[in-house]
C-alpha cells in the first residue's frame, strides 16, 4: 500500500463552481494546469474530481482514464487519487461499478456512502475485499469521531479487511464553514482505541481555520489535504488567488509545525 502524500491538493471538489471563485478549475485542462502549479508550490499529491460538459460532478471511468493520462505526463512524480464521491448524483452501486471498471491505484471512498443502511454491508464488504485483492488503495473518508468508531468496529468485525488503512478525516462541513468543528483530538482518540490496526491518516478542514487545522494535523503525525474543495481563504481571511496560494501557505505552516 502506497503511503499517503504529505500534502495533497483538492483543487475543485464536487460542488463549487466559477461563481464561487473564478480560478476554480472545471475543465480537464484547467485541472492539469493548476495541478502543475500546485506541485511547484509544494503539493506532492492531487485529489482529482472531474466535471461533465455542463460543469457538474461526474464519476466516469473513461473520463478518469483520460485525465489521469494527462496528469501522469504533466506531474509524473505526483500521487494521484480519484474520488468516488456521490454528491447526491450516484448510487453506491454506480460508485462501485466505476471503481471496478477503472481499477484506480488510489481512490477515496466515504464509508457512509457505501453503507447507507445495514443491509448494504453485503455489497460493501465485497467491494472492500475486491479492492484489497486488486491493488486498489482505498482512502476511507470519515466525517466524525462517531464514524471513526464505526469504521474501527467494522475493521474488528472483518467487514473491512486488512490491518493497515488509509484514512481521510473531515473536520467541519460546507454548511458550517469554520464554525462548530469537532476537535481533532476526538477523532484521534477513537483511532487510538483500535488495537489491531494501524492508520496513515490525513485531515481536511473548512474555512479560514484550514491552515491552522492542517498544521495541527501535521504536528500530530498526520498528513494534510488543502485546496478550493474545502476552503477558498487564507489564514488572514483574504480570498486566495488560486489553489497554489493555498498550497504555499499550508506547506509553510506544516513545515514550521513539524520543526517545532
Amino acid at each position: 500500500m502506497t503511503p499517503l502524500p504529505r500534502l495533497m491538493v483538492a483543487p475543485n471538489g464536487a460542488r463549487r463552481s466559477k461563481s464561487d471563485h473564478a480560478m476554480l478549475p472545471i475543465t480537464d485542462d484547467e485541472i492539469v494546469e493548476i495541478t502543475v502549479r500546485c506541485a511547484a508550490a509544494g503539493a506532492d499529491g492531487a485529489h482529482v474530481h472531474i466535471r461533465d460538459e455542463d460543469g457538474s460532478h461526474q464519476i466516469d471511468a473513461g473520463h478518469y482514464r483520460a485525465i489521469l493520462c494527462q496528469l501522469r505526463e504533466a506531474v509524473p512524480d505526483m500521487y494521484l487519487q480519484v474520488t468516488s464521491e456521490s454528491a447526491d448524483r450516484y448510487s453506491a452501486a454506480e460508485q462501485r461499478a466505476m471503481m471496478r471498471e477503472l481499477k484506480p491505484a488510489n481512490v477515496s471512498v466515504a464509508m457512509r456512502e457505501m453503507v447507507r443502511e445495514p443491509a448494504d454491508w453485503v455489497e460493501a464488504q465485497g467491494f472492500y475485499e475486491w479492492a484489497r485483492g486488486n491493488d486498489v488503495d482505498v482512502q476511507h473518508i470519515l466525517y466524525s469521531p462517531q464514524e471513526v468508531r464505526s469504521f474501527c468496529d467494522s475493521v474488528d468485525a472483518g467487514r473491512i479487511p486488512g490491518d493497515h488503512h488509509l484514512i481521510q478525516l473531515v473536520q467541519g462541513t460546507y454548511a458550517n464553514g469554520s464554525t462548530g468543528k469537532t476537535a481533532l483530538a476526538e477523532y484521534l482518540e477513537e483511532m487510538s482505541t483500535q488495537g489491531g490496526a494501524t492508520f496513515d491518516w490525513m485531515l481536511c478542514s473548512f474555512g479560514v481555520e484550514e491552515t491552522d487545522a492542517l498544521a495541527d494535523a501535521a504536528r500530530a503525525g498526520g498528513k494534510a489535504r488543502v485546496g478550493f474543495e474545502n476552503s477558498l481563504w487564507n489564514k488572514d481571511g483574504s480570498l486566495a488567488t488560486d489553489n497554489a496560494m493555498r498550497v504555499r501557505e499550508v506547506d509553510a505552516a506544516i513545515r514550521q509545525a513539524t520543526r517545532a
